[in-house]
């Protein structure tokens, strides 16, 4: 489990352009779990509501025993890990489940999973933020 913290974008962007306060901007934090199993972010529907996003569209998705799930597919998100802080789009599960951390947000922040506190933590290899893998053949 891991701290993450949430926050509304199109907020942080009314807030550039003069348009809404920054106290106004949208954000909560909750403790998620770090699943290199999982492929993206998950968050609780309750976590989405009270941050005003908006559906983008929805995906299908297969959880851990196999059944599939059709869920929202949300945008406007800002999120930050162990420090680190990205854009992204996240899976919507039901109000109450715990937020997923999954292989794209933690290979985005360029973050390792610690075995032994099992905490997501930066790359000591790059710890002054974020190094891209740039490969071309």
């Amino acid at each position: 489990m891991t701290k993450l913290i949430l926050e509304n974008s199109g907020d942080t962007a009314m807030v550039a352009r003069g348009l809404l306060e920054p106290s106004k901007v949208r954000r909560l934090s909750l403790n998620a779990l770090v699943d290199t199993g999982a492929t993206t972010l998950v968050i609780p529907a309750d976590a989405a509501a009270e941050l005003g996003l908006r559906e983008l569209q929805r995906k299908q998705a297969i959880l851990a025993d196999g059944s599939l799930v059709d869920w929202a597919v949300v945008g406007d998100l800002s999120i930050e890990i162990a420090g680190r802080s990205m854009t992204c789009d996240a899976l919507v599960a039901p109000a109450g489940t715990t937020a997923l951390i999954g292989q794209i947000p933690l290979e985005a922040l360029d973050l390792i999973v610690d075995p032994k506190s099992q905490e997501a933590r930066p790359n000591p290899a790059h710890p002054d933020g974020p190094m891209y893998v740039l490969l071309a053949s």
